[in-house]
């Protein structure tokens, strides 16, 4: 039976390899939580040779303990990172894409969006989970030798270790800047620790040289029974990510903090301004680019403009999905949390009317142009068909559980008149926003249906390296044919009609076209809240009221009238997160981050 188990494990994805593992594979599970365990800061690894004999001498054991350094991979952009007690959220909340359930909550979201946060109650996940990994992918790494696995397999197997690395240093950089890079080290009880940040240049080299590694041993693409695991795309990919940041105003000439950092000019950015970074960065993205190893994904039915942006986020396999979250096949991981709560939402973050504002036009024109043909009082006729793939608004059309097939509206109203019940998803009562967020639900599932979704979360996909591209080649060297062309093919799958942007941009007319197309095309999918602070922009953008829609119908009309719903605050600390209290008394040497 045991053999069977095992064979399993060698049809299936990561994700079902994982699954299967917990279940018999105790000695592994002791070995990595042991591999993982600390009393502090990078504390001592503790194994014994029986258990590391055990498992780094089979080959099944030894891939396990592989698959799990998996399992982290996309908490960060998870949409609910922030689950305290009932109350889930993620960095959407943290942002102004949505309001966080129970406003008077003190979760991790709550004290981004009010500007509370602070070294001694930040979340520590960025740091716990990522060095967790990190000493897990080096634990690997010294027993690779001895693991029965032939040789083309050792090598992917190493390269796979050393690209989760650099995916995990990565993360932490983002959050902090500079981290302490800790190489091979695995350490003992009696190691010493006297623990400094590195430089921002040395982390971002770092992440770079592990890329490049990796990418050499690696498939450019997965598929079958390895879909899912890092790729050679998935090494490029997380370079252009890598150097669009390590290009972006955030990260030059000393940051947000420039002669205010105590010294850590160097730790939390690149003490100098090199224009040629974003030659760099927009060279990373044109090497993926041309390998034509990846593509949008593009479906069309009639009447449906822009339907392949939907059903992308559907789809298990796709051509578009550079480096994914593998999830559970049947779950309802965000029907739970994000639909309406009479198909069996559970209330989790409600969309702000900021972002639906954000979406232009059906024309490509934002709903501010005069010449666009926006009407305020039919605010959802002839949007960008993004909108109604992203959000749920008064009148989106949706099936709901246990109804015949025919899908109905969703009515949203504060006031009727004559007055009528106010449906359990009604303003004020299913919603603190009078929206819902849409994006990558299955429609076919609910959360009190039997129906499951074989989706898995977006973490990395060819979209966003389009517009790296874009973003990158146009600070570079203005808004070039090139920089149109990667603009306008993310914008014609969307079904925008014409897809085509204005002829004649100026550089900063096309910046601000690139970073609104970045906040509608990847809402909620965790890059909205880094985005606004690479850019330095967070302050004006994160610092305003944020409002909802209340719709109110009568005989004479339908009314839509914008409302208050919270003040965010931001303040410049927060460009960056504050180090935990709790690891910098650990370890002394470690340096606060500007301002805190």
């Amino acid at each position: 039976m045991l053999n069977r188990f095992l064979s399993l494990l060698l049809e299936n994805d990561y994700l079902l390899m994982r699954k299967i593992f917990c279940l018999v594979h105790v000695v592994v599970l002791l070995l990595f939580a042991a591999a993982c365990s600390k009393t502090g800061y990078l504390a001592a690894t503790v194994i014994s040779n029986i258990d590391s004999n055990n498992v780094f001498g089979d080959s099944t054991f030894s891939m396990d303990f592989l698959n799990n350094i998996y399992t982290k991979a996309g908490f960060a952009a998870d949409p609910k990172r922030f689950n305290g007690g009932t109350f889930a959220a993620g960095l959407d909340a943290a942002s102004d894409e949505a309001e966080g359930p129970n406003a008077s909550s003190s979760n991790g979201f709550t004290m981004f969006a009010t500007g509370t946060v602070n070294p001694t109650i930040v979340p520590n996940d960025a740091w716990s989970n990522s060095y967790t990994m990190i000493r897990a992918v080096n634990q690997f790494l010294a027993h690779l030798y001895k693991i029965p696995f032939n040789a083309t397999l050792k090598a992917e197997a190493k390269a796979e270790a050393r690209f989760l690395r650099a995916w995990y240093y990565f993360i932490m950089v983002e959050h902090y800047g500079g981290v302490p890079l800790i190489g091979d080290s695995v350490f003992t009880a009696s190691t010493p620790l006297h623990i400094v940040r590195s430089s921002f240049r040395a982390c971002v080299n770092y992440i770079l040289s592990e890329c490049d590694s990796a990418y050499a041993n690696l498939p450019l693409t997965q598929s079958g029974a390895s879909y899912g695991r890092a790729s050679g795309g998935a090494c490029l990919a997380l370079k252009s990510r890598v150097l669009l940041y390590a290009a972006s105003p955030l990260f030059n000439n000393g940051g947000f903090a420039k002669g205010l950092a105590g010294g850590l000019d160097s730790i939390v950015a690149y003490p100098d301004a090199d224009p040629n970074r974003w030659v760099l960065a927009a060279n990373a993205a044109q090497t993926l680019i041309n390998l034509n190893a990846y593509q949008l994904f593009v479906d069309s039915v009639p009447g449906q403009l822009g339907y392949g942006f939907m059903y992308l986020f559907l789809q298990r396999y796709n051509t578009e999905y550079i480096f994914a979250n593998m999830m559970d096949p049947g779950n309802k991981y965000l029907e739970v949390l994000w639909d309406v709560p009479s198909r069996g939402g559970s209330g989790g973050p409600h969309a702000y009317q900021e972002l639906v504002d954000a979406f232009p036009m059906s024309n490509g024109l934002a709903i501010t142009d005069p010449a666009s043909g926006y009407d305020p009082n039919n605010p959802y006729r002839n949007r960008d068909p993004r909108l109604n793939y992203t959000i749920i608004h008064d009148s989106s059309i949706r099936p709901f559980y246990n109804q015949p097939p025919a899908p109905v509206s969703v009515y949203l109203n504060a006031n009727t008149t004559p007055p009528v019940a106010s449906s359990q998803d009604a303003v004020y009562t299913g919603t603190p926003t009078g929206l819902y967020i849409a994006k990558m639900l299955d429609t076919n599932v609910t959360q009190n249906g039997l129906n499951g979704s074989y989706r898995c979360l977006p973490l990395m996909r060819y979209a966003e390296v389009l517009l790296n591209f874009a973003e990158a080649t146009n600070e570079a060297s203005g808004p070039s044919l090139f920089v149109y062309q990667a603009v306008e093919a993310v914008r014609q799958r969307a079904g925008l009609r014409p897809f085509q942007l204005p002829v004649g941009l100026s550089q900063d007319d096309m910046r601000t076209a690139i970073q609104n197309e970045r906040r509608i095309e990847f809402a909620y999918e965790g890059l909205r809240f880094f985005d606004v602070r690479r850019w330095l922009i967070a302050a004006a953008t994160q610092n305003l009221e944020m409002h909802g829609m209340e719709v109110d119908r009568s005989s004479s009309g339908t009314t839509y009238k914008p409302f208050e719903v919270r003040k965010h605050n931001f303040t410049n600390s927060m460009y960056l997160w504050p180090l935990p209290l709790s690891e910098i008394a650990k370890s002394p040497e470690l340096q606060q981050n500007p301002l805190y």
